[in-house]
């Protein structure tokens, strides 16, 4: 991709060298644990590019922080803490949950005096019983299949410093928001947000979702590598669902593997590429930081807002 002016770009090399070598709070087993099917990350990515990440979110939070006390000071009003809000963006199978799922971990170790969580937007999907009402099965993924005043509301209360807010589940085993399930954010120091609508905005409304976040970042790669990582996952999936009547990819898992996989291919293209194309990669530019994939999830660049 050519780099958008207002970006410092950097290779994997320069990236690594922005902070001091560490030991690593992660073992090869407990990085299987966090990533996705078929997201590629090794505990060198960890050192390379999510330490040095790490760092520079500390800077930004403590610059955050103090921002906040200023403000109070000036308006003459006791100060409290509000959430620092990271939001995490890219195409479908991309590698942004594992991404988070990463921060968060890495947060936790590094930030051991504040509390971190992480929750998905998917879980603002309407109910797949609204989507057939509003004829929006196949549009499943764009904007228009969220809540986004559901999501609005839920980090407005969240950034105004509510002791308890939830969110709604989303299930991919069964491919619908679970009923009657929640998760409960508690007044978190550090909030993540992962999605593929967090740079967005949301149709009828006037505000950003990443209005509401402090430090953004967009997991980008080329869309031909996307849609391989999106087959690959697609039959990851199918060798599990076949056990569990119950998962939604289950008839695909026990029906012919090539007509699955068709149908997999089909969903790229009528789906999650024209989503990526059309909303997803026009907000882009609208990051604190890209980070670049190539070949096999490889991280090999990154680039950062100047200003």
């Amino acid at each position: 991709m050519s780099d958008p002016i207002n970006y410092n770009a950097f290779s994997r090399e320069e990236w690594q060298g922005f902070a001091d070598r560490a030991t690593l709070p992660l073992t090869p087993e407990s990085l299987r644990q966090i990533k996705a099917f078929n997201d590629r990350i090794s505990l060198q990515d960890v050192q390379d590019v999510y330490i040095p990440l790490v760092h520079l979110l500390r800077l930004q939070v403590e610059h955050y922080r103090q921002l906040q006390r200023d403000k109070a000071t000036f308006l003459q009003q006791p100060a409290h803490r509000i959430p620092f809000i990271i939001g995490i963006a890219g195409s479908v199978a991309v590698g942004k949950s594992t991404a988070a799922r990463l921060l968060e971990v890495l947060l936790n170790h590094y930030f051991t005096d504040q509390r971190i969580q992480l929750i998905t937007t998917d879980g603002f999907l309407y109910p797949n019983e609204e989507l057939k009402k509003r004829d929006l099965m196949s549009r499943k993924g764009f904007p228009e299949s969220y809540d986004m005043a559901g999501l609005i509301h839920f980090l407005n209360a969240v950034k105004s410093g509510a002791p308890l807010v939830k969110s709604p589940v989303y299930s991919h085993k069964v491919y619908d928001i679970v009923p009657d399930q929640f998760d409960y954010i508690e007044h978190p120091d550090i909030l993540i947000v992962e999605g593929i609508n967090t740079l967005q905005l949301p149709t009828n409304e006037q505000i950003y979702v990443s209005d509401f976040t402090d430090f953004s970042i967009y997991v980008d790669a080329d869309s031909d590598l996307i849609e391989d990582w999106f087959l690959e996952r697609f039959q990851l999936l199918l060798e599990t669902a076949f056990q569990d009547p119950s998962n939604y990819y289950y008839p695909y898992a026990t029906g012919d593997r090539d007509v699955a996989l068709a149908k997999a291919r089909q969903v790229w293209h009528d789906i999650d590429l024209k989503n990526l194309e059309e909303y997803i990669l026009p907000t882009r530019n609208r990051a604190d930081m890209i980070i670049h994939k190539t070949v096999g999830h490889r991280i090999d660049r990154l680039l950062l807002r100047k200003y």
